[in-house]
């Protein structure tokens, strides 16, 4: 795939309550909001469950992260969706002549809240 400065990649996600199950499994995150429903139902996500929205994108594009900055704004719940827009602000050789890849990024959830914030920098395999 290629890639250019400036050029916004947009990748969407659900989030269930099977989701948030099997992340506590393999995170062994069991902090009581994410096993315990909230008087809708709904189970708080886990942060690090909502930060593979950015890290997808950069999978589909093999990118190698060197580095990776959240911000975690809001709570993401259990049956929200979020939108990841992924920013490329730079694409270039590095001293080693590999393609050296920055981003930032931006989650909105339905109710159009910014949820998570970032960025994450890397090259590309």
């Amino acid at each position: 795939m290629k890639v250019q400065v400036g050029e916004k990649i947009t990748f969407e996600r659900t989030f269930t309550i099977e989701d948030v199950e099997l992340f506590t499994k393999v995170s062994k995150d069991e902090g009581v909001h994410h096993i315990t429903p909230d008087e809708q139902g709904r189970f708080v996500v886990q942060g690090l469950l909502t930060a593979t929205l950015p890290t997808k994108v950069g999978g589909d594009f093999n990118v190698l992260a060197r580095t990776m900055n959240f911000e975690f704004l809001r709570p993401v719940f259990s049956g929200d969706t979020i939108r990841c827009d992924v920013m490329i602000e730079q694409f270039e050789l590095d001293e080693k002549n590999r393609q050296a890849i920055d981003t930032s990024f931006s989650c909105i959830n339905q109710l159009n809240k910014e949820v998570l914030k970032g960025s994450f920098s890397g090259i590309i395999l």
